[in-house]
């Protein structure tokens, strides 16, 4: 289209529309598709259909660096999937268990282990929160605190590492809105140079151990603690249906399980990442996308023949039994597959529209480029927080902002941590969030009253991040992390002196 105008944009509100309207951002996307084919080539809809798999859909499948991520997250599927049932990773924080009297000791160790089993968000709250059931009662901190810690560990470690499914969902995301912006660096260098800006993930790592440490407590958690504290029964609810959450728990707990199931892979993982990308200059160059992807497929298949190999000779799993794991969990993968081709063909549906340059255009003027990272946190908090899906959230944002970003000028570094912080927020405020659906489950704990215990804090953290976004919005200086660690100390400190609740240190009586 020679001059862009309102029409280029309506596909992306027909997106959000309809995501926010249905919770499904699949539905959305597709809509959104559909609606931008019809702009484009008329109003009939069988041809629409046939243009759009033939010049869209195919076309992004086909693509060489496309088809290499969607291998990829299969690879990963499979692997997170043997993980997550090969209880290994039970077994650790098993043994974590062992030593604690405090509950201090307690909080803090079931961080420890949530950030352990880094590799899939929404198992750990169902493999962490299990052990730290009769740890939480034992040591006398509330259900609602252990779904709080789980959920804190959960997306937030997840969305740092690279490496993992996020790190490469993300990563596709990038490497899409660059290619239609002609900006040549990395996908892998843009995601690298974005993780000192996700302030509100670093944010809600550091804010556990804070307040376990301090033993302060603040809102519906503090009534909450102060019952546990009293000896108060919790309330359990069980698994709910539809959730999954049985399904994963029942792989948890083997008694032939070992650590080693864990931590073993992992390391084959790494070490051949680096025995593969460490002579093309990993990590400290730029290194091509296509050498990261199958670098990164080749180290998690043999990862998983590694813990397939253990399981089997162990006698955790059987072979077959093994085999149905990885593939069942390769399987689980498709959806993130529809949703990865989708977002690729809007965002290239929308080059054709003209989509970036009609935004930028009413953009420019409008305020200082400045603001555009915290403008993406702020309406990737209130899409994530609507539709209940971070991913979902980073595949209508991204190339949205990284286009609002590179013709108004504003840094994509900032920019990039700023759709993924959002998503992040929205997603710990949200009630229908499957992570915080996982991290109740995980805990035992009426779903309600974690999200009202755990909005206070998430919304405390969240304001800081955007007083941070501001100010990196306008500097692009990696020094406001360690002030918005700084501000995030006063604030509690003050908040403590105001109208907190400090609650002694409690240890059990020996004997």
């Amino acid at each position: 289209m020679d001059a862009p105008g309102f029409l280029s944009v309506v596909p992306i509100l027909a997106t959000l529309g309809v995501a926010v309207w249905t919770r499904n951002v699949i539905v959305g996307l597709f809509v959104g598709v559909f609606t931008a084919i019809l702009i484009l080539r008329g109003l009939d809809p069988v041809s629409g259909v046939h243009g759009l798999i033939k010049d869209y859909f195919l076309v992004q499948i086909l693509d060489k660096s496309n088809a290499g991520t969607l291998i990829l997250m299969t690879l990963i599927g499979g692997l997170v999937a043997l993980m997550e049932r090969s209880g290994g990773a039970a077994a650790f924080a098993a043994k974590i268990t062992r030593v604690l009297v405090t509950r201090t000791q307690g909080q803090v160790a079931t961080w420890m282990s949530g950030l352990a089993v880094f590799f899939t968000d929404t198992g750990s709250p169902l493999i962490v929160g299990p052990i730290f059931q009769s740890v939480a009662d034992k040591l006398r901190f509330s259900r609602q605190k252990l779904a709080y810690i789980l959920d804190s560990t959960a997306s937030p470690i997840s969305v740092l590492i690279p490496v993992i499914g996020w790190g490469v969902y993300t990563m596709s995301l990038i490497q899409s809105a660059y290619a239609e912006l002609a900006i040549p660096t990395s996908e892998w260098t843009a995601l690298l140079s974005a993780i000192p800006f996700q302030y509100y993930a670093i944010l809600s790592l550091l804010f556990v151990p804070m307040i376990a440490a301090s033993g302060f407590e603040f809102g519906p958690m503090a009534k909450a603690e102060s019952a546990a504290r009293a000896g108060h029964k919790p309330l359990t609810v069980g698994v709910p249906e539809n959730t999954g959450g049985q399904e994963l728990m029942d792989g948890f707990v083997d008694s032939a399980a070992r650590p080693i199931l864990i931590w073993l892979p992992l390391l084959v993982m790494v070490g051949l990442l680096c025995w593969q990308l460490v002579p093309l200059g990993f990590p400290l160059s730029q290194l091509p996308g296509g050498a990261f992807r199958t670098g990164l497929s080749t180290a998690y298949f043999f990862s998983a023949v590694t813990l397939i190999a253990l399981m089997v000779g162990m006698r955790v799993r059987s072979m077959k039994a093994s085999m149905e794991i990885y593939l069942g969990g390769m399987s689980r993968m498709f959806s993130i597959m529809v949703i990865l081709v989708l977002a690729w063909s809007l965002g290239a549906i929308g080059r054709d529209l003209g989509t970036a340059q009609y935004i930028t255009a009413l953009a420019d003027g409008a305020f200082a480029a400045g603001y555009v990272p915290v403008i993406a946190f702020i309406v990737g908090a209130v899409i994530s927080f609507a539709t209940g899906s971070s991913w979902g959230t980073y595949a209508i944002m991204m190339p949205l902002m990284l286009a609002m970003a590179d013709g108004l000028g504003a840094p994509m570094s900032v920019t990039i941590a700023g759709v993924l912080s959002g998503g992040l927020f929205g997603d710990h405020c949200s009630p229908i969030s499957d992570t915080t659906i996982l991290s109740s489950v995980g805990a035992n704990c009426e779903q309600l009253d974690h999200v009202t215990t755990q909005l206070p804090y998430a919304m405390f953290n969240g304001g800081i991040s955007v007083v941070a976004f501001v100010l990196a919005g306008f500097s692009e200086n990696m020094l406001v992390l360690p002030l918005a660690i700084a501000l995030q100390m006063v604030s509690l400190i003050v908040l403590i002196r105001w109208r907190g609740v400090k609650l002694e240190a409690y240890r059990l009586a020996e004997g």
